[in-house]
């Protein structure tokens, strides 16, 4: 997964002006709930594969080394994807169209997941896995490129919402529809995801028809470069982009290893497995990760203050990874996940804010935002290392306990921004 996606940064942020023909008011009809069905449909494949399915599949192959062994897979799969979706950009950018993509990833994505179901090492697992983070990235990618391209200023509020929508919905229904495969069939759960994905493809592109766009002139790579550079020397930009990083890679770190932790260290009930407790964390942890997005983002504009909301967001996160140090126990995971969805939705929709107060340049917000978006995509690469090598060495109690003092460090990124309250 691009991992500047599993929270997605605004979509009506990504291009200050449409780039192409936009859609008319009977195609904008159409558009609007397509985008959460296919963004949904995304992030069911993202979620129900990486929090359930890929880690089932890498304990079955060697049990003894899973930990490791998905650190491994995720991590190489998280630079693969990185690297790979703004090629997938690239090459949509220069067809002038974003459906044919769109199609095209979908269905691939729907072989190469038949694929890695039937991966039985974990290198042929983990060359599967990237394989559909390919196929996912060529989607994700043109899907992504839609709004900026045919939804008018005005109605691309709207439109971020219809594609925010679609993220709590698909994590959770992908979590909840893969789990119902384990201890089953695990390559018949791969062959459903991809057909929802494919099912989804199909949907968006009959439904919703386009126009061929104007070629777009590539920016060559030093210039880009330059740009990433020129953006990083402004101090309050850089200490916003600092503490994302650090609170991306604190919640990672926990978040990507939870099947494997509910197995070796919660005390669950008895009758109820890791799998079992997976599906029912993932529709609570969505409602109220939503819940929380909502009321943080009204909250910081009444109060017109960004800085205390985001630095007590990351220490509420913090305090929240300790709950399963002193309690792991099913009590303590349900605490922990309220606590969790709370904070980090919060965190999101403040930090989102405040991000938009201290970007460097008006003219140049789209880029700005891209190289937050590195912030995101970062630690989503060091997490599956990181996490295997504390668990490894201390364990899970001292994989929550780094967890939690990496969040405070971002926390703390806030304290010298001036330009905001």
């Amino acid at each position: 997964m691009n991992a500047s996606e599993v929270r997605p940064a605004d979509p009506a942020e990504s291009e200050p002006q449409a780039a192409g023909p936009v859609a008319g008011r009977g195609a904008l009809l159409r558009l609007m709930p397509m985008l959460t069905v296919a963004n949904a449909a995304m992030f069911m494949v993202y979620m129900g594969i990486g929090v359930v399915l890929l880690p089932v599949q890498v304990e079955l192959v060697d049990p003894a080394n899973k930990v490791a062994n998905f650190g491994l897979v995720s991590g190489v799969a998280a630079i693969f994807a990185t690297l790979f979706n703004p090629l997938a950009g690239l090459l949509s950018d220069r067809s002038g169209r974003r459906n044919p993509w769109i199609l095209c990833g979908g269905l691939a994505a729907l072989g190469a997941l038949a694929l890695l179901g039937a991966a039985r090492t974990v290198l042929l697992v983990t060359i599967g896995w990237c394989l559909v983070q390919a196929m996912m990235n060529i989607y994700q990618a043109a899907l992504t490129a839609v709004v900026p391209d045919r939804v008018p200023v005005e109605r691309r509020g709207l439109a971020s919402a219809m594609v925010g929508i679609g993220t709590p919905i698909g994590s959770a229904v992908g979590i909840s529809t893969a789990a119902l495969f384990v201890p089953g069939d695990v390559t018949l759960g791969y062959l459903v995801l991809g057909a929802i994905i494919a099912g989804a493809a199909v949907l968006f592109t009959g439904a919703v028809r386009e126009r061929k766009r104007p070629t777009v002139e590539t920016v060559p790579l030093r210039k880009q470069l330059a740009a990433f550079a020129d953006t990083l020397r402004s101090a309050d930009f850089r200490w916003v982009f600092i503490g994302r990083f650090l609170m991306m890679l604190g919640f990672f770190s926990v978040s990507l290893f939870q099947m494997y932790i509910l197995q070796d260290h919660i005390r669950l009930p008895e009758g109820l497995d890791a799998t079992e407790a997976v599906a029912f964390i993932a529709p609570l942890d969505a409602g109220v990760t939503l819940l929380a997005t909502v009321l943080g983002g009204l909250l910081s504009d009444r109060m017109g203050r960004r800085k205390p909301l985001v630095g007590l967001s990351c220490t509420l996160c913090a305090v929240a990874m300790l709950v399963p140090v002193v309690k792991p126990d099913w009590t303590g995971m349900l605490i922990f996940t309220v606590v969790m969805g709370l904070a980090f939705g919060c965190y999101m929709a403040v930090d989102t804010a405040l991000v938009t107060l201290v970007l460097p340049s008006a003219d140049d917000a789209a880029r700005d935002m891209g190289v937050l978006n590195i912030a995101n995509a970062g630690p989503q690469i060091l997490a599956p290392f990181l996490a295997s090598l504390l668990v490894g060495a201390v364990g899970y109690d001292g994989l929550y306990v780094a967890a939690a003092l990496i969040t405070l460090v971002g926390a703390a990124a806030v304290i010298p921004i001036k330009s905001v309250r």
